[in-house]
């Protein structure tokens, strides 16, 4: 356990402990995309209760990339004051915050993009139809990555982490099965590769050695995709490119094959998706016996993503964060004891207990209490995250299913 509660640095970020909150999007943002009052409450109390660092919710660098209305976007420079606020209160706790930046690509719902797009016209299931970018839109993209990492390093962040997993935008520009250009920006690992090397190549010119982490999906679960012995080749590219940690997740468009659960949760899709909730009482009915049979829901729940994670430590030498279905101590003590990584993420855990950090390190608890219902999942899409415990509040309830 002293191994875990030890200080230790990633390029002069300087943590207490080797549990980090890793990035679960807060459902903040107003109708502009900037982050509510809130917000800082969020932080702070995560803060206070001892977390290692916090990873924010992600952020869109385009406004075209916002995946649900509720996200924040940090496309102009309106937004640094109000971060540099967020970021004063959290390192009053001695506590790196480090701003997540993405681009939501094929994963926008209609109500919060205007045009879905990626780096080819591929379907996603669940969402429409994605153009395929062309050069100059490519161009801009990496410019909105690098001018938010410049305006992440004026509102004082600890640092940044690229989100380059999950089937979002730069995830799907690594994956063969979701990216199948035929020019400079697709076809070999190299060239699937370029976006997120000219991201940190061009930011390190005006950032300097600010750091920049990087998340990824070690296997993304499709036929065609990614696997794990690509990551390796990708992780040291990007250790050779100056990324100073990875973080390894997995999946690709599929959310529950990424952040897993006991079972389908029926209840929470017809309440909170949009298009789901719309639909007459009637058809919800019918759908709510179907959906069970025809979504998947995988299997290991708990820490699928170490073995990944620890294939990938063993090639390179910059820091290995893991997340994915991690609960209990002792299995944080033996991820840590054996070398395995250097540091463990959680998201849902944080939600429904802020100080399991605190819990961990006075002995009064030794595991999540998270139930893994997924509820929270879907409740954010239009509405402030929170824990619902397997229970929809009856003033958001749509329909008994």
């Amino acid at each position: 356990m002293n191994q875990i509660f030890e200080r230790t640095s990633i390029s002069g970020i300087i943590l207490e402990n080797r549990i980090i909150r890793s990035a679960t999007l807060e459902g903040m943002g107003d109708d502009a995309g900037y982050p509510r009052d809130g917000l800082i409450t969020i932080y702070e109390r995560l803060a206070e209760n001892k977390v290692g660092a916090i990873i924010t919710g992600y952020v869109t660098v385009q406004r075209n990339g916002r995946t649900v209305p509720t996200m924040c976007i940090f496309d102009d420079d309106k937004s640094i004051d109000n971060y540099k606020k967020i970021c004063a209160k959290v390192r009053e706790h001695n506590v790196p915050l480090i701003l997540q930046i993405s681009h939501g690509g094929g994963q926008c719902f209609a109500d919060a993009a205007t045009e879905n797009v990626a780096p080819s016209s591929v379907s996603y299931p669940r969402y429409s139809k994605p153009r395929a970018l062309v050069e100059s839109e490519i161009e801009d993209i990496i410019s909105s990555f690098v001018q938010a990492v410049v305006r992440a390093q004026k509102a004082d962040f600890s640092a940044v982490q690229i989100h380059a997993a999950g089937g979002f935008l730069l995830s799907a520009f690594l994956s063969p099965h979701f990216n199948r250009r035929q020019d400079r920006w697709g076809g070999s690992t190299e060239n699937r590769f370029r976006i997120v090397g000219e991201i940190i190549s061009r930011a390190r010119q005006q950032v300097g050695d600010f750091p920049i982490l990087i998340k990824i999906s070690a296997y993304d679960g499709i036929r065609g995709g990614t696997t794990v012995e690509e990551s390796i080749q990708i992780s040291k590219m990007l250790q050779e490119a100056g990324y100073n940690a990875i973080e390894v997740a997995c999946g690709n468009v599929d959310m529950l094959y990424t952040i897993r659960v006991t079972k389908v949760p029926v209840k929470a899709i017809f309440s909170f998706v949009p298009q789901y909730a719309a639909m007459p009482a009637f058809q919800k009915k019918l759908m709510a016996l179907i959906m069970p049979l025809a979504v998947k829901s995988y299997r290991p729940l708990r820490n699928y993503n170490v073995e990944a994670a620890r294939k990938i430590k063993e090639q390179v030498t910059i820091p290995v964060i893991v997340t994915g279905g991690i609960r209990r101590l002792q299995d944080i003590e033996e991820i840590i004891a054996k070398n395995t990584v250097d540091y463990v993420s959680m998201g849902r855990p944080f939600i429904i207990e802020p100080n399991i950090v605190s819990k961990f390190l006075s002995g009064q608890q030794t595991e999540s209490r998270c139930i893994d219902c997924g509820y929270c999942i879907f409740g954010v899409t239009n509405a402030q995250l929170r824990c619902y415990y397997g229970r929809i509040p009856s003033q958001v309830r749509q329909v008994t299913v």
